[in-house]
């Protein structure tokens, strides 16, 4: 049993309240047993670590809804030339990189397998707490199909990591009955084409509905829930009327899918970082993105900017991701700031990637807040989000992260 103080610091605790001045945080083990005005924490009589943060910011960790921890732009070079076993070592710097931004826990919306989330949870590498989703469901030719005219499949393949591409219903079952058997706790579909696809078109719609409607269907069996990678408006509206929990990216959303998500309470997930820097590369002649998808990247953004802000004004829940993977990792927390320029106050913006995101995790009973039973995920931030929400997205403005009650990152 050990007990850590967190205190002399300012709390905003992640449900959207007034920050608590001269408060303090008090952990026994990995768990959060006080939180407050520091004047009202009975302390207790046993050895104690006590960190004083001079001041600064006391949140919840951050949650990133939407990541590819073992990737980092999904060049096709990279997936031809990369020996397997580099993915998972280029992992382990790209999950420390996550950590130090302030982001305790992550779902992984594609390629982490149950090996990675075992060498998190038994403290083998630092690294957010993982919800997998193994592989993504992707039909023939479709968003998550790597092959190529040539002829040749690039898509990594190894034991233990199923082929996400089914086409027929009873395909379809199959397979999500193999991710799933594989670690999954959370099932990804590619309901339409991507902006970096080779093989396909961002509105483009994948899968019929009697095969969206199975996915969901045995994901239920298990309690998991279904996220759907969305940009196109047909495909939007199939994801939304199978039961799927969130939409993410969500490019070409119109009223009535608006009208949609509000009545089922389906999540968005606008991965704005990820839109705005494929279309500044996308821009630059010299960048590396791919020419065939310069045109969708630049093209999409300002129609993903526009439709995200209607949902947002519609009362749309949204929650933060980022899609890094597809972008640099570590940038997580520049989301918010993307967030705010949509029309969030600061506040909203902490909760859409604390308490909220959890929420869409279904993990609100252990993350998202600074409250009496909680996992104790706590971060310190030098600058105060409020009045500047962009410096989080700085790491060397996180000071402090403290990951299931064991200090992870530290620059106090």
């Amino acid at each position: 049993m050990s007990y850590l103080l967190i205190n002399n610091g300012i709390l905003i605790n992640g449900n959207g309240g007034t920050p608590i001045q001269d408060a303090a945080v008090l952990i026994k083990d990995n768990r959060i047993v006080a939180a407050g005005l520091e004047e009202s924490i009975k302390i207790p009589d046993e050895k104690i670590n006590i960190v004083d943060v001079k001041g600064s910011f006391i949140l919840p960790g951050f949650i990133d809804v939407h990541v590819h921890i073992m990737t980092e732009g999904f060049a096709r070079e990279d997936t031809i030339y990369t020996p397997l076993s580099l993915y998972f070592y280029y992992a382990i710097e790209r999950m420390k990189r996550t950590i130090n931004a302030g982001v305790t826990s992550v779902r992984d919306a594609g390629f982490a397998d149950i090996g990675v989330k075992l060498a998190v949870d038994k403290g083998i590498i630092i690294g957010p707490r993982l919800q997998i989703s193994v592989s993504p469901l992707s039909i023939t030719g479709g968003h998550f199909d790597f092959w190529l005219n040539s002829g040749f499949d690039i898509k990594p393949k190894y034991p233990g990591y199923p082929d996400g591409i089914a086409d027929g219903k009873e395909v379809v079952r199959k397979t999500v009955r193999e991710i799933m058997r594989a670690g999954a706790e959370v099932i990804k579909v590619m309901v339409t084409g991507g902006v970096i696809s080779a093989n396909d078109r961002p509105e483009y719609p994948q899968f019929s509905m009697e095969e969206l409607e199975v996915i969901v269907e045995e994901a239920k069996y298990r309690d998991l829930q279904v996220v759907a990678h969305a940009h196109g408006t047909k495909g939007i509206k199939n994801a939304i009327k199978a039961g799927m929990n969130s939409i993410e990216h969500g490019t070409c959303l119109d009223d009535e899918c608006i009208e949609m998500m509000i009545s089922n309470g389906t999540f968005l997930v606008p991965t704005f970082l990820a839109m705005k820097i494929n279309k500044e590369l996308a821009e630059d002649e010299t960048s590396a993105i791919p020419d065939w998808s310069r045109e969708d990247a630049i093209r999409m953004e300002k129609v993903h900017e526009n439709n995200i802000r209607k949902a947002y004004k519609a009362g749309v829940k949204i929650v933060m991701g980022t899609d890094s993977g597809v972008v640099t990792h570590g940038r997580n927390l520049e989301e918010l700031g993307y967030m705010c320029d949509m029309g969030m106050d600061p506040m909203e913006a902490i909760v859409a990637g604390t308490k909220k995101a959890a929420e869409s995790l279904g993990r609100e009973e252990k993350v998202g807040s600074i409250e009496f039973g909680k996992l104790a995920d706590i971060v310190i931030s030098k600058n105060d989000p409020l009045t500047s929400m962009k410096s989080l997205g700085d790491p060397n403005n996180i000071l402090l992260v403290i990951k299931d009650g064991k200090i992870v990152k530290n620059l106090l």
